[in-house]
Parts: structure tokens; sequence; C-alpha cells
């Protein structure tokens, strides 16, 4: 089985990439999706956050995300301790994860797969790049927010000529490209 990673900056459209994916048949955990879930029910993990941040930073069970994305985005340092929290859980679930599977392939797609370190437990990388200004537009619609806040998230992360230099394969998913016959020929280049 090979372990392949999918990352790329916000709004790259790495997630629509992963549905294609599941749609012929390939397992896909999605790295954002497991920390919320590991945020939210892990009491090792939510002791570990109330004790940074305060009883306020949970609604009962529920995290507050936004408070949390307040604080995190505008001290790196309280990134840095959330994602040294989070990010080694994140990388065991996806390894139990992966040890059910029976696919060829299982893959991981991250954001921040390469920064977190989280690339070394993979055995490609493939790189989900977009043309900036739709980055933001897409982010904009999608989370309802400011063309200021989505370039304020952009500048936490790598940028794509960073990644690239870990990754075996790219997909650009700008409008005008079709993503079905690049992710097809990604399938292809993995068999080889």
């Amino acid at each position: 089985m090979l372990k392949i990673g999918i990352t790329g900056g916000i709004g790259s459209g790495k997630s629509i990439v992963c549905k294609i994916l599941e749609s012929m048949n390939y397992p896909v955990l999605y790295s954002d999706r497991e920390a919320k879930i590991i945020i939210e029910e892990n009491l090792d993990v939510r002791s570990e956050i109330i004790r940074l941040f305060g009883n306020d930073i949970y609604h009962g069970d529920q995290l507050n995300s936004k408070l949390l994305a307040q604080i995190i985005f505008n001290d790196a340092d309280a990134l840095n301790q959330v994602n040294a929290i989070i990010h080694p859980k994140v990388r065991n679930s996806f390894t139990d994860y992966a040890d059910q599977q029976d696919s060829q392939y299982v893959f991981n797609e991250a954001a921040i797969l390469i920064e977190s370190g989280g690339y070394k437990q993979m055995d490609t990388l493939v790189l989900i790049s977009a043309p900036l200004e739709l980055r933001i537009s897409r982010v904009m619609l999608r989370d309802a927010c400011t063309e200021d806040e989505v370039t304020e998230r952009i500048s936490k992360q790598w940028a794509d000529n960073q990644k690239r230099k870990y990754c075996d394969f790219e997909i650009v998913n700008a409008n005008n490209l079709a993503l079905l016959g690049q992710v097809e020929s990604l399938i292809e280049g993995l068999k080889k």
C-alpha cells in the first residue's frame, strides 16, 4: 500500500480532488476533519486546550472554533502549541486509518502536511495548486470572510514554491483545467 499525501494552500481545491479520488474508490482521510473530532472528543486534548486558553474555548462539548481561530491566527506561539498537541494525534489517526484499508493507495489530505512534518510518513506527495486570486475568492465565498482575513490565513502557510520542492506530483486546480484528467494522470503516475 502506498500512503499519499495531498497538500496545498487554503482554497487550492484539495477537497474536490479528494472527492474525485473517493469517487474512484480510494480511501481518503481528511486531516482537518480528524483534527476537529480530536479537539472535541479527546479528553486529554480538551484539557490541554482549556489549560492554554481557558474554559471559554469550549461551549459545553463544542469547541469555540471562532475564538480559537482568532487566537491562533494572531499568535504564532499559540498556533505552535495547538499544533504540537493535535498534529501527532492526527498522524496516529492516519496510521490507524491506513492500517484498516485494503486499497493499493490511501490518501491523507492536509493543508500543512509538510510544515507539520506529517509528510515524513507518506510515500509520495501531491501538491494541489491554484492561482492566488482564485484561492482568495473561493475561501471568501466558502467561509463568508473578507479578503484581508483570507490573505492573513494564506500568509501563515507555506507558498506553493516552498511545498513544490517536497512534492512528486502537482495538480493545478484552475477553473480552465480539467481536474478529472489530472487525477487520472496522477493514478497512472503512481502505478509506475
